[in-house]
């Protein structure tokens, strides 16, 4: 199933705006606190399709029946793009656990890449509710190697895949690697044009480099 939050009338689509915006995007804080905001959205949407129990709550005058989150989820993310929104997240997710890979395009001379990983910090989600954030899924090919690095150790009982902005070539790289599982994509907006080194067109730009500073190749 997939989730493309721009076709409704919200606030996220003003955050959007502002993040698309090349004049707004020379402030790195801005630019990182919409896609804090961004993760909270996504937060608070893709809880209404997670599981409630019912919750006696004493107040000072009585009792009250609520529901509340059953599950604990965790919270995975690919450095360094992805750090904001993940903090949106666990902004709503508060007990949340934690989970964080590096992974990376790796080019060559020629301008083709291939996908690299440093480091994977994990707990256990075997069973769990695994969300994994990343700003922009281009050819799928961090996404998916994440997701792969992180299910080697268990497996969760539902995938959440987080992205502002994705293409169709990305999504669709998500249904190749991913079709025995039982996975949600929530996207900001689909985006239909990648660039010949594999950027999304009209997109944003660079996320890490915009919220942090640029890098060294």
């Amino acid at each position: 199933m997939i989730h493309e939050l721009i076709k409704g009338n919200s606030l996220f689509s003003q955050f959007l705006a502002e993040l698309r915006d090349k004049n707004i995007q020379t402030d790195s804080m801005r630019f990182r606190k919409n896609l804090e905001r961004v993760g909270e959205i996504f937060a608070y949407e893709i809880s209404k399709a997670m599981e409630y129990e019912q919750k006696e709550v004493i107040t000072s005058l009585g009792t009250s029946t609520m529901n509340v989150l059953k599950d604990r989820p965790v919270l995975a993310t690919i450095l360094r793009a992805g750090m904001p929104m993940h903090q949106g997240l666990l902004n709503f997710f508060d007990s949340a656990d934690s989970a964080f890979v590096s992974a990376y395009r790796k080019y060559k001379k020629n301008e083709n890449f291939s996908i690299k990983m440093d480091y994977i910090s994990s707990p256990s989600i075997t069973d769990r509710i695994l969300i994994i954030s990343d700003p922009m899924l281009a050819t799928g090919g961090s996404m998916s190697a994440s997701i792969k690095a992180l299910i080697q150790n268990g497996v969760p009982k539902h995938i959440h895949i987080v992205c502002l902005l994705a293409s169709e070539e990305g999504i669709a790289a998500i249904k190749r690697s991913f079709s025995l599982y039982n996975y949600t994509l929530w996207i900001g907006a689909i985006d239909d044009e990648l660039t010949a080194k594999a950027y999304i067109v009209p997109g944003l730009g660079d996320a890490g480099d915009l919220a942090y500073g640029a890098k060294l190749d």
